[in-house]
C-alpha cells in the first residue's frame, strides 16, 4: 500500500474546498461498485447511520437494488436472521468522537458474528479515524473503502486489525500537498544508489555502538552485526561489561572495544543504548554522545536515561547533529511524562511531540509505527507482523539505522527506510511465531540489496 495520509481535520478542509461537488453521490457509487464485486450472494445488509456515512450507504443500497440485489437497510434494530452475502457498514464515519453504545453496539456485535464479507465505508464504525482507537466496540471489516485519502487510524494501533483490505477512492478531487505518507522505499528512490566499482570501506562510514552492560552484551552485539550486514564499513562495539569478550565469534569483523576507546575513534555515526543499563557510567556515556557533533541513534536504556535527567533532555534538544530516537510506547511515555495509555490514545500526536521536544527524528514503534522527521513531515509504516514481538528486535533496528546514517543517509531517510526495511524483512521470513531478531539481519541485507539494484 502506498500513498499520502490526511487527518480528519485535513479531510474536512478538503470537503469544504470541494464546494458543491456531489461527494456523497460519488462515494455511494464507488461503494456500490465494490460491493457488487465482493458480494457472495444476492442478499446485502446495509447499516446506515445518521450522518454522511449513512448517506453514502443509502445511495449504495439504492444502486445495488437497481442491480437486482436484495437489499435490507438497518439503522438501529437487528434485522431478521438471514444468510447475508455482504454487509455494508455505513453506521459511523470519521466524525465519531464517543463510544459506540446501546442499539448501535448490538448491531456492531451482530455484524462481527457474520461469516460473509464486510465492507466498511470510510472507516469501520467505532474506529477513531486519527488514532486507530476502538471507541467502545468496532466493526471488524474484511474490506474498507476509504474516501478522498487514507486516514491515520486505518494504519496504526488497532486499525489494521479492523480494516481488512483497504482501498481508496479520491472521489475525483484534487488533493492539496500532504505532510504525511505511508513509509515506502519509492519515496526516496532518488537517493538510493548502488555502490560504484571503485569503492572502499572508508566510503561506507564508521559506526560506533555503545552498550552491553553486564548480562546484556548480546544487545550491543546484535546492533553491531546488523550494522555490518547493512553496509557500514567499520563497526566498533563498546561493551560496558567487565570481562566482556574480546571477539564476537559469530561476527569477528566487529571491533570490540572499551566504550571510551570507541568514542575516541573517528566516527560517522553512533548508536547508544542497546543493553546500556542505567548506572552512572551509562549516563556519562549518553551525555558524551549528546555533547558530540556525531549523528546519533538513541535507543533502549539511553532513552530512559535521557528522560530521567533534565540536563540530558536539554542537551538532546539543543543538538544540531542528526538525532534519531526509537522508543516503544513505554519509553515514549517516560520521555513525554505521560502514561502509556495516553501515548497509545494518540500515537501520531505523541510521536510529533517527541520530535518537537527533543529536536529529533523520532519513531514511535508498534503496530503502524509513526515516524516523524525534524521538519514535521511524518509517516506511518505498514510493514511488519506480530512475530516481531520478541527480544532483540529493537537492537537490530538501532544497528540498521546506525549503518544507514554512517553511510551518509539523512536522518529522515535513514529512519523511514530502516523502519520499513526492518518490517519488510520480518514479512519476508513469513513467521508470526518464533521469529528471532538474528534472523532479520540477513533478510534485511537481501532486501536492501534488491532496493539498491532496482
Amino acid at each position: 500500500m502506498r500513498g499520502p495520509i490526511y487527518t480528519t481535520a485535513d479531510i474536512r478542509r478538503i470537503e469544504q474546498a470541494a464546494g458543491d461537488a456531489p461527494l456523497m453521490e460519488r462515494a455511494g457509487a464507488a461503494a456500490a461498485e465494490l460491493a457488487a464485486k465482493l458480494c457472495v450472494g444476492k442478499d446485502v445488509l446495509v447499516l446506515a447511520g445518521p450522518g454522511n456515512n449513512g448517506g453514502d450507504a443509502r445511495i449504495a443500497a439504492k444502486l445495488l437494488a437497481e442491480k437486482f440485489f436484495r437489499v435490507t437497510i438497518a439503522e438501529k434494530d437487528i434485522p431478521a436472521k438471514k444468510d447475508w452475502g455482504l454487509v455494508i457498514d455505513g453506521l459511523f464515519g470519521i466524525g465519531l468522537a464517543r463510544a459506540v453504545e446501546g442499539d448501535y453496539a448490538k448491531l456492531v456485535k451482530y455484524v462481527n458474528r457474520q461469516t460473509c464479507p464486510v465492507l466498511a465505508l470510510d472507516v469501520p464504525s467505532g474506529l477513531q479515524s486519527d488514532s486507530g482507537r476502538v471507541l467502545g466496540c468496532a466493526v471488524r471489516a474484511s474490506h474498507t473503502l476509504t474516501f478522498i485519502a487514507l486516514k491515520p487510524g486505518l494504519l496504526t494501533l488497532d486499525g489494521p486489525d479492523y480494516c481488512g483490505e483497504i482501498s481508496v477512492d479520491e472521489l475525483s478531487l484534487q488533493l492539496p500537498p500532504p505532510s504525511a505518507w505511508i513509509a515506502d522505499p519509492t519515496l526516496f528512490k532518488g537517493v538510493l544508489k548502488a555502490r560504484p566499482s571503485n569503492f572502499h570501506k572508508g566510503m561506507a562510514g564508521s559506526l560506533g555502538v555503545i552498550g552491553g552492560a553486564a548480562g546484556m552484551t548480546g544487545a550491543a552485539l546484535l546492533a553491531g552485526r546488523a550494522a555490518l550486514k547493512l553496509g557500514a564499513g567499520r563497526v566498533y562495539v563498546g561493551l560496558l561489561e567487565e570481562g566482556a569478550p574480546a571477539v564476537d565469534l559469530l561476527a569477528p569483523e566487529l571491533m570490540l572495544r572499551h566504550p571510551d576507546d570507541v568514542l575516541g575513534e573517528d566516527l560517522d555515526a553512533l548508536v547508544v543504548g542497546p543493553g546500556l543499563g542505567q548506572g552512572e557510567r551509562a549516563e556519562t556515556l549518553v551525555g558524551a554522545a549528546l555533547a558530540s557533533d556525531i549523528p546519533c541513534v538513541f535507543d533502549a536504556d539511553a532513552l530512559n536515561l535521557i528522560s530521567a535527567s533534565e540536563d540530558l533532555r536539554k542537551a538532546c534538544a539543543r543538538r544540531t547533529a542528526e538525532t534519531l530516537l526509537t522508543p516503544h510506547p513505554g519509553e515514549a511515555a517516560t520521555l513525554l511524562a505521560e502514561s502509556i495509555s495516553a501515548v497509545q490514545a494518540d500515537r501520531v500526536a505523541a510521536a510529533r511531540a517527541l520530535s518537537q521536544h527533543f529536536n529529533a527524528h523520532a519513531v514511535l514503534k508498534g503496530n503502524g509505527s509513526i515516524i516523524v522527521a525534524r521538519d514535521g513531515h511524518w509517516y506511518i509504516n505498514t510493514s511488519g507482523n506480530p512475530g516481531m514481538a520478541s527480544a532483540g528486535m529493537g537492537d537490530v533496528l538501532a544497528g540498521m539505522l546506525g549503518a544507514l546514517v554512517a553511510q551518509r543517509y539523512s536522518g529522515e531517510t535513514a529512519l523511514v527506510l530502516g523502519v520499513h526495511l526492518h518490517g519488510a524483512a520480518a514479512d519476508a521470513l513469513g513467521g508470526l511465531v518464533g521469529l528471532t531478531a538474528s534472523e532479520l539481519i540477513d533478510a534485511s541485507r537481501r532486501i536492501w540489496n534488491t532496493w539498491l539494484k532496482s
